[in-house]
């Protein structure tokens, strides 16, 4: 098991670099000047080219990268141009926020959309199936930020039972925590059903027509042990991976929802840090949600055995 885990650390690194390398550059072609940005337009030249030199924006683009990349293997991030924090604690702050929010959405997603998908595909062709794949298309077809808004609209607005934006930490108060998380948990909630539900109904139909499944149908077994002790494990390995991805997703582009909710997450410190071109902090939200898309699948290919046996983390 060590051995498996070093060896997928070790593959990860040369994909950690290449998303460096991608993130470092993109962010430079991004138009506009953080220094310019900072001194407004009435700031002088000399002002202007002092203010890049302090930055290092003066230094070539493999210069930039190489000082970056070395304070990034030693797990300095850099400093916010903008807000003059260190980037890693800031970072990991927001991501606290976000990552509260995907996990939770992403459990209630499981908890309803793997029996659902699996009663459909028991349900193959009948009303109930039609009814639930229709759902799950429906659900997958609208934008996140519209079925946010929708959201906001009736239970914020109409109903007037939810706080309408903002957000509250934990440690200031549980309960109103908690209330400000329904409808931004709710979005992402909806929104992944469909996925989820798909990909259980389609592994559970691959595995009903396996022979086993005749086999404990012939011993006259009831369809519920059938389902539930034979075809659950080995229909859930799908899942389970596609699980991993999802968080993943999820993680990146959650910015959508945390824009709409005005919730600071990892996803609402990207969008402003794009805006007011604070290079360091684009490129250290970048490269976590990158490290954590890669600790996030070698987790479920660790688990991965516990739902299929025949699979062995070596």
């Amino acid at each position: 098991m060590l051995g498996f885990i070093v060896k997928r650390l070790l593959m990860a690194l040369p994909t950690l670099f290449i998303v460096a390398v991608s993130v470092f550059v993109l962010v430079r072609l991004v138009p506009g000047d953080p220094a310019s940005l900072l001194l407004g337009d009435m700031a002088t030249p000399s002002a202007l080219a002092d203010l890049q030199r302090r930055l290092g924006l003066d230094r070539s683009l493999p210069a930039q990268f190489g000082i970056w990349f070395s304070h990034v293997l030693q797990g300095d991030l850099g400093q916010s141009i903008t807000s003059q924090q260190p980037v890693l604690p800031l970072v990991w702050d927001r991501f606290l926020v976000s990552g509260r929010l995907v996990i939770v959405a992403v459990f209630l997603a499981v908890l309803v959309a793997v029996p659902a998908g699996m009663i459909a595909a028991w349900r193959q062709n009948s009303l109930t199936d039609l009814v639930l794949v229709g759902t799950s298309t429906l659900l997958l077809s609208i934008p996140t930020f519209w079925l946010g808004l929708l959201i906001l609209l009736l239970f914020g607005l109409k109903l007037g039972w939810l706080p309408v934006v903002g957000h509250v930490s934990f440690a200031q108060s549980p309960g109103h925590a908690l209330m400000y998380m329904i409808m931004p948990v709710l979005t992402l909630f909806l929104h992944e059903i469909g996925v989820v539900m798909r990909m259980a109904r389609a592994s559970t139909l691959e595995v009903l027509r396996l022979d086993y499944i005749t086999h404990a149908r012939a011993k006259g077994l009831s369809e519920r042990e059938v389902m539930w002790r034979h075809a659950f494990r080995n229909s859930f390995g799908p899942t389970w991976t596609l699980i991993g991805l999802v968080l993943g997703n999820l993680l990146g582009g959650i910015a959508v929802v945390e824009t709409v909710f005005s919730i600071p997450g990892l996803g609402r410190l990207l969008v402003d840090s794009i805006f007011g071109r604070d290079y360091p902090v684009i490129q250290g939200c970048l490269l976590f949600v990158a490290f954590v898309y890669v600790v996030v699948n070698l987790v479920v290919d660790l688990l991965y055995p516990l739902f299929d046996p025949r699979v062995t983390a070596s």
